[in-house]
């Protein structure tokens, strides 16, 4: 995989995906940023979640389960000194479906966090990651 990055001025960057889709990232003013887009780490951030979250709905879908909606919301502390690595992370699940498994939400967190996510496995190397989830009936 192959990245590129194009500095704009100040601390923002526009990113190219292989896929060919363009991000900026930009820092904050007090920083020298013009606040046009996420900063890396937050950036970083969503891509775990989104990671873990499509793993999840993947492995809910072909357990047969009617999963219709996934919510995801982390939350994340950072070291206090260089390199501001993420140190704890935690990860909610709000699942909304027709009489969705407690014991296939579990599974399908599980396996995400312990054998699919690759970003979670990574960030999991500095990071304790924890997760918990809700179950939502689908008014349908």
């Amino acid at each position: 995989m192959q990245i590129r990055l194009t500095w704009t001025g100040g601390a923002a960057f526009v990113g190219e995906t292989p896929s060919g889709h363009k991000i900026i990232m930009d820092g904050p003013p007090e920083g020298g940023g013009r606040d046009l887009g996420p900063r890396p780490m937050e950036t970083l951030l969503l891509g775990m979640g989104a990671c873990t979250s499509y793993d999840i709905v993947s492995i809910l879908k072909k357990s047969r389960q009617d999963v219709r909606d996934c919510r995801v919301e982390v939350t994340a502390k950072r070291a206090e000194k260089d390199p501001k690595v993420f140190t704890e992370i935690h990860v909610h699940f709000t699942l909304t479906g027709r009489d969705l498994g407690e014991k296939q939400v579990q599974r399908a967190i599980d396996l995400s966090a312990e054998k699919y996510c690759s970003a979670s496995i990574m960030i999991g190397k500095t990071a304790r990651i924890t997760h918990t989830f809700e179950i939502r009936q689908s008014p349908e």
